[in-house]
Order: C-alpha cells, then structure tokens, then sequence
C-alpha cells in the first residue's frame, strides 16, 4: 500500500532562495514543456507517448538552458511528466461534466512544488540534528514528528511551499504489507454495521444513534473576512499587500486545517469501529451550483469525508458503499411508505404504519439498508429498523471528537447526554 508522510522543513535564509530558485526552474521547464506538447499533433500518439518525447529531449535542453544542469535529473524529469498528468485529470473533469478550458502556463504563485522521483534524497544526521539530503540542492534541517516506518520504501519526496512561505517535504511510501482481508458479509452483526447521513445542522447522523454536529467555523470566517476587507485596502503588490495576504493566507489554512483534522478524525472512527459503512453517493457539483445554502454545502466537505473514508474503509478491510440518496429522506425506514416532508421538518412521523424518529436518523437507516441490498445482503431476522431505531439520539459535539474511536462515541446515549 502507497501513504504520504508530510514533515516541515526549517531551511536556512538562503537554503530559502536557493529552493525558489529550483522551484522557478521547474516552473520555466513545466510551461517549456506545455507549449511543446501544444506543438505536437495527437496524431503522434497518446498524451502520455507525447509527453514523454518531450522528457527525452531534456538533454539537448540542457545544451543551450544553463539553469537546467543546476537541478538534479530525477527533478526535472517528474516536472515534465505533470503535463501529461495535469492533461488526464483535466479530461476527468470534462467527462464530469465541467467546463474547462486548456492548461495554462503557471505563474511564480501557482507552481508550488518539485518531486525527487527514485533517488536523490536522503536522510541524514549532521550537527546533531536529522536532515534531509538533497541532490543539487542542500541538506535541510527537517521536524521528523514521528519515523518512517521500518519496512517502508521511499519512492519519492516532494518539497512543496505553502502560501505563507513555509516548506514541507512530503515522504511517497511503499509498503510491502497488504490491507485485512474483508469479513464474509454473512458474518457481520447488524451491530457492526452503519449507515450515515451527511447533513448541515447535523454533520453525520448514524444508525447506532449518534449525531454528530458541524464544526463551527463562524469564528474564524469572520476574521477571515476582516482581513480580507483590509487586504482590499492595500496598494496592490505592495509591502503592506503582501504582508496583509500573508495573514489572509493565514486565516484559509487554519479553516482548512480544523476542518481536515475534524473530517480525518470522524473518518477514522468510522473505518475501524465499523465492519460495513453505508454513505450517500451525493452529488455535490450540483449542490454548489444552487443558489441556496452552497457556501454551507462547500464548508461541510462531503466529497471530502467520503473520499477520506472510503481510502480508511480499505486500509481497515471494512466494508464500504455508496447508494443512491434520492428519496432516503422521505422513504419510511419502516414500512417503506413516502412521504413529502419540507426541510425545516425535522421529525420523520409515517402516516402509514405510525413509525416516528428523527429525520435523519430515518434516512440513515434508509442508507444502510439500500447498502446491504447492494452488497447482495438480504434482511436479517430481526431488521435493523425493529432493533435499534426506538432507541434515543447521542448528539456529540464536534469539539469532542478528539481522536480516532473517541470515547464520547461509545458511551450510551443517556451517558452522553449527561456529559454534553
């Protein structure tokens, strides 16, 4: 299995401009590289074919291009080869339904990063202290929070800088070992199984009662848009400008980083208490686009929380599906009935057979159920509508979802509630 290990740089002054300066090369060479790739008709091969007939002239480049021989091969080789990469994923969305245009050459803001494919890394202890060894470049002092692994093999390191001027080096990983093997579905306990319904006012609502609330935000959206007034103030480009930037680029990543911490937390919860975990395949590029509530909808991050979790749900050997949202809402987990219900409902009440429960818990059940229909599972003896829905609703604050398998997860509802 591949992982990524993201550990920060500490580069000297100059190590600094000595790593903008491979960063600009590669930048020069990757636009170089889209403009020949512009030149060659389609008719002499793939994307890929094509890309690399322009990686192998790199060394006739190097004959007239000085910079070039300043930087090591196993650099500018990857830099060429994310032409034909950025091409693909440009096609993905295109057949997503996107509209987009061409690739564009990369300005000294937008090209970020370089990659050290296969060799010319190393980590190093120098002057008391670990360091990574690059080829061409220098050996910089590196936080190693926590070890590679002993039985990983490094296929590469990226060097990336962020906004605000700080560098990581991000750590490819190969490991030998391979996932668990997933359980027979024919063995798995209803009380090891899950459904989950991704909300707004509720962020996750699961089959085992428990809800899971948003995490709040509005703190650090209105100092993000403070600065943002004040940023619009400044001369463009100026001193002030950039010093303002800085601290707006300051406000999205601590709105980025709260969030992914908060989604890779919950995830991981999920994966590994879980033997099958039930999601809704939701279509968010078409929620963005409605008029109504879409910074919201952008703010939770489903795609993002579903990705995180299906990668986790392979790694643990869980079991992990995606079904069809429409009507999970207002189908009877029950009996099955319909019933149109206008949003600020909050309680799901079935004319047909009496059924009561919260919205969205029904709709979770809803999602589990369709899961295991597509996993080819049928109903047990005892459904899990008729075992665990009459039970109450454990609302955990997403302040409390501290690590993976949290405790404030696993208490009874009463418990929990008591505490909150």
């Amino acid at each position: 299995m591949n992982y990524n290990y993201r550990y920060r740089l500490t580069p000297t002054k100059s190590q600094r401009e000595t790593l903008d300066y491979h960063r600009d090369t590669c930048r020069q060479l990757y636009n170089h590289a889209l403009y020949r790739f512009s030149q060659i008709p389609e008719s002499e091969g793939t994307v890929k074919q094509r890309v690399r007939n322009i990686r192998d002239e790199l060394p006739d480049l190097k004959d007239w291009w000085d910079a070039l021989n300043d930087v090591y091969s196993k650099v500018l080789q990857p830099t060429v080869m994310r032409v034909a990469h950025n091409v693909k994923a440009l096609g993905k969305l295109k057949e997503q339904g996107y509209n987009v245009g061409e690739l564009r050459w990369k300005s000294p803001r937008e090209f970020r990063s370089f990659t050290y494919n296969q060799s010319g890394f190393e980590l190093d202890k120098k002057g008391g202290q670990t360091v990574l060894s690059l080829s061409k470049l220098a050996d910089i002092p590196i936080e190693l929070h926590r070890p590679l692994p002993d039985d990983a093999t490094v296929k590469e390191v990226t060097l990336k800088k962020e906004k605000m001027g700080e560098w990581f080096a991000i750590f490819g990983i190969e490991m030998n070992t391979e996932p668990p093997a997933k359980p027979s579905l024919e063995d798995i306990d209803t009380d090891e199984m899950v459904g989950i319904d991704v909300g707004i006012l509720k962020y996750a609502h699961d089959t085992d009662g428990a809800a899971v609330e948003s995490l709040d935000l509005s703190e650090e959206r209105d100092r993000l848009e403070r600065e943002q007034r004040k940023l619009s103030r400044k001369e463009y480009e100026s001193n002030n400008w950039e010093k303002q930037r800085q601290r707006v680029a300051a406000c999205h990543r601590r709105i980025k980083r709260k969030r992914r911490d908060f989604l890779h937390k919950l995830s991981n919860y999920y994966a590994r208490e879980y033997e099958v975990v039930a999601v809704e395949d939701l279509d968010v590029k078409g929620m963005l686009e409605s008029p109504r509530n879409s910074r919201n909808t952008a703010s939770s991050a489903w795609d993002t929380f579903t990705s995180m979790l299906e990668y986790k749900c392979e790694r643990e050997g869980t079991h992990f599906v995606e079904v069809d949202p429409a009507g999970t809402t207002k189908e009877c987990a029950s009996c099955g009935v319909e019933t149109d219900k206008p949003l600020w409902v909050r309680e799901h009440s079935c004319p047909a057979c009496g059924f009561e429960a919260d919205r969205d818990a029904n709709a979770a059940w809803n999602i589990l159920s369709r899961g295991l229909s597509k996993l080819g599972v049928g109903h047990s003896e005892g459904t899990p509508v008729e075992t665990a829905l009459p039970t109450g609703t454990t609302v955990v604050p997403a302040q409390r979802v501290v690590e993976a398998g949290s405790s404030c997860l696993k208490e009874p509802p009463t418990a929990a509630s008591r505490q909150g």
